[in-house]
């Protein structure tokens, strides 16, 4: 019986052991890292796969690398030209220096997030609403050099922002509806007046065409009886020549 209680102590260094061999392990998947802290300094990143620690020396951070989808939410805008609009976006970024992303800022994450939310105020206040409705792309393309710039010193890339929503006031969606169809009738006014045109010079063409040839004039007197003749009426109309009738007119002229 005392041979029993002589392995006690080994027994419990062993799993004293045990457990501070596991506290030690650590392992990272493919997608993180880990920033390692050794009484309270920095000492490098860690991962991925399996990798030691000093249990009680040492501290790690995981930072995940994945692209993280942000949703800004609709934010009160002023425009340039003094229009009040509810805007959205949506800002795609992702860690690209974990050490940074600790050491250089208290939380990314957050930082990110607000600093999407004013230079979304700040940029669409600076442009008027008919830019902002027709240069989508443009807009979103100047977002997102602007955060990058920022959050460069932080380690964090903005691979991409989109404006997702622009609600506008129902009076201002009423004042777009006018202009969309006064454009339209102004569109149709033109092709209309330039479809007379075209008419009016065919037309004196086919005049100048048809006085220097008079049988075309005849031909043409031959083809409207045709219509006419077609369309079952119970009346028909002869168009007599000029020609036929002028020498009559000529007689009755003299004394």
């Amino acid at each position: 019986m005392s041979d029993i209680f002589n392995y006690v102590p080994f027994v419990f260094v062993l799993i004293l052991l045990l457990m501070f061999a596991a506290s030690a392990i650590r392992i990272l998947p493919e997608y993180e890292r880990g920033v390692l802290f050794r009484l309270g300094r920095f000492v490098g990143v860690r991962g991925p796969g399996l990798f030691f620690i000093i249990p009680g020396i040492d501290r790690l951070v995981r930072v995940s690398l994945r692209t993280v989808v942000f949703d800004v939410p609709p934010q009160d805008v002023i425009t340039h030209d003094n229009v009040t609009v509810k805007v959205s976006a949506v800002v795609y970024f992702r860690v690209m220096a974990p050490e940074k992303a600790i050491i250089e800022v208290e939380n990314y994450l957050y930082a990110t997030s607000q600093l999407s939310q004013t230079t979304l105020r700040s940029v669409l206040g600076q442009v008027e609403l008919d830019e902002l409705l027709a240069n989508r792309e443009k807009i979103n393309m100047e977002l997102q050099e602007i955060l990058d710039r920022h959050t460069g010193p932080w380690g964090v890339k903005i691979a991409n922002v989109e404006v997702k929503n622009i609600d506008l006031p129902q009076e201002m969606l009423r004042a777009i509806a006018k202009q969309a169809e006064a454009e339209r009738e102004r569109r149709a006014k033109i092709i209309h007046a330039e479809g007379e045109l075209q008419a009016s010079e065919k037309l004196a063409g086919a005049a100048h065409v048809m006085s220097g040839e008079p049988m075309s004039l005849q031909l043409r007197y031959l083809q409207t009886l045709t219509e006419i003749a077609a369309e079952k009426n119970s009346t028909t109309i002869f168009p007599v020549p000029i020609d036929l009738i002028k020498m009559f007119l000529e007689k009755t002229e003299k004394p």
